[in-house]
């Protein structure tokens, strides 16, 4: 065995320039930051081959970003490899925006119709040049600072994500009020987020996943230096706040650092497509919970989101003691030696045919909107943005579904970057996607390693874009809603069972190699 060498660094990648948020149907623009943007890297190494984790407070890695950091990074440091760096996204909809061109102000069509915009924006092409330098930069002081050290990992429960697909016995497209030009609110007995009470309320469409995997890692001494924190939910509490934030992330790294230090903590946010951080049934109760647990004490007064605070408290708190209940066993078997065996390959999974009902939807759709809906422009340009910017993001989704169409006749399959990588008995295996909490489980089902962490929403290389989106499954297909339509998954629920088939049949290689 290799001796393990380990190097850490993590930045603030917040902005105090007026930045696009991405993450709601509707832009948003940041007015400063209520908590740090946190972008953090662990270099695992055991001399013959390494893992470069990246984890960026985002809501997703789009299109340019992880090739600049690679070619950056082989510039100045050509012996770095780059392609071993597999980012992930904590799907925080508070981050800034590093889209590439327009920023989702004009449509796709050629020639494009543009909104009023009446607000200042900075650039995201800006943001995501000084994005990528700085983690290029972040990774070359983590590599330069590896040094001996060890891994230990294990498993805890914390409850944080619940299922946010809510289930009825009758099909919502069949009662009255549908709006047929909103493109984020395609329901049939299934809605995202739906309204449980409701008579017609049946279920949620599936449960909840409440492990948490960890690895930490450990100096020469045998002290605790940080630890990577796969949670299978996303950084959502704060998603519609018009400030910079790193979401419930913030409360994890505040609540673990208060009685560890200034470690370092690399969140992963594990296969939760159908799952989020809030609690639909239950609001009367929760709300008495926070009031008598957290009574007066104090909050951000900037923030408009007052009871989604707590919820990042509450959240925190659990996974802090699920932090220190599974480090007290874990470390003690801690491993300073461990193969380390990282592949990267480019797999290609079925698309999801778009059908000529769906290109006669889209038709109709995108005819409406044109006729129906016009810009505004009024002396609040705020809620103009608000406004003509939901008309802009309907308008592409069915133009996109259009150009799909056309696409289909020649590629039938969704390119993507897979890394799949053991360090001693546990293994991390990476999708592009929003995933199904259902195919992550027959992964780590089959998965012959001790333990498995699915990283979601990871960093592509440019050429693999368009793509992603939400990967659901069959069920899910059947009972529509928003993240499980047209406008909403790339790939269909055969190329999820792709995606399983080969991530197992590459981590079962993995394992007998040793």
């Amino acid at each position: 065995m290799s001796t393990l060498k380990l190097g850490w660094a993590s930045r603030d990648i917040s902005t105090d320039k007026p930045v696009l948020i991405p993450g709601q149907a509707h832009a948003r623009v940041s007015k400063g930051v209520l908590d740090p943007l946190t972008a953090t890297t662990l270099i695992v190494d055991d001399g013959n081959d390494c893992v470069i984790f990246l984890s960026i407070d985002t809501v997703s890695i789009r299109k340019g970003l992880l090739s600049e950091i690679r070619e950056k990074l082989k510039a100045a440091r050509p012996e770095i490899p780059g392609e071993k760096i597999l980012s992930n996204a904590t799907h925080a909809h508070t981050g800034a925006s590093h889209n590439m061109g327009n920023m989702g102000f004009e449509t796709t069509e050629k020639p494009p119709v543009k909104m009023p915009v009446n607000v200042e924006v900075a650039s995201g092409d800006e943001y995501r040049d000084w994005l990528s330098t700085v983690l290029s930069e972040m990774i070359i002081e983590a590599w330069d600072k590896k040094c001996a050290g060890g891994i230990a990992y294990g498993y805890g429960y914390a409850v944080v994500s619940h299922s946010r697909r809510v289930c009825y016995f009758d099909d919502l497209s069949k009662r009255g009020n549908v709006d047929k030009l909103n493109t984020f609110a395609v329901n049939g007995t299934a809605a995202m987020y739906g309204n449980t009470n409701d008579d017609n309320f049946s279920h949620y469409e599936a449960g909840a996943d409440h492990f948490i995997n960890l690895m930490y890692t450990f100096d020469e001494a045998g002290q605790l230096t940080g630890a990577i924190i796969n949670v299978p939910c996303p950084s959502q509490n704060s998603e519609m706040e018009w400030y910079l934030s790193s979401d419930y992330w913030n409360d994890v790294r505040v609540a673990i650092r208060k009685k560890y230090g200034n470690i370092f903590i690399l969140p992963q946010c594990a296969a939760a497509g159908d799952l989020s951080p809030r609690i639909l049934h239950y609001k009367k109760a929760q709300d008495r919970r926070f009031r008598l647990k957290y009574g007066d004490c104090e909050l951000d007064e900037r923030a408009q989101g007052k009871v989604e605070l707590y919820a990042r408290k509450d959240i925190a708190e659990r996974i802090a003691l699920a932090f220190d209940e599974v480090l007290g066993w874990a470390q003690k078997d801690i491993r300073t030696d461990a193969k380390v065996s990282h592949k990267v390959s480019t797999i290609h999974l079925d698309k999801y045919r778009i059908t000529e009902a769906d290109v006669e939807y889209a038709r109709e759709g995108l005819a409406t909107s044109k006729s129906a809906q016009d810009f505004v422009s009024t002396d609040d340009p705020v809620q103009d943005l608000i406004t003509n910017s939901k008309i802009i993001s309907n308008r592409n989704r069915f133009l996109s579904v259009l150009q799909r169409y056309e696409d289909q006749k020649t590629e039938t399959t969704q390119p993507m970057e897979l890394h799949v990588l053991r360090i001693g008995d546990i293994a991390f295996a990476s999708n592009r996607f929003e995933l199904y909490m259902d195919f992550q489980h027959r992964i780590q089902a089959r998965s012959p390693f001790e333990q498995t962490f699915i990283v979601q929403l990871c960093g592509q290389p440019s050429e693999y874009y368009p793509g992603g989106g939400y990967l659901c499954t069959d069920r899910a297909f059947e009972g529509r809603g928003y993240s499980a339509i047209v406008f909403s998954i790339q790939v269909s629920p055969k190329g999820g069972q792709e995606l399983v088939e080969e991530t197992v049949k590459q981590l079962k290689e993995l394992y007998e190699e040793a």
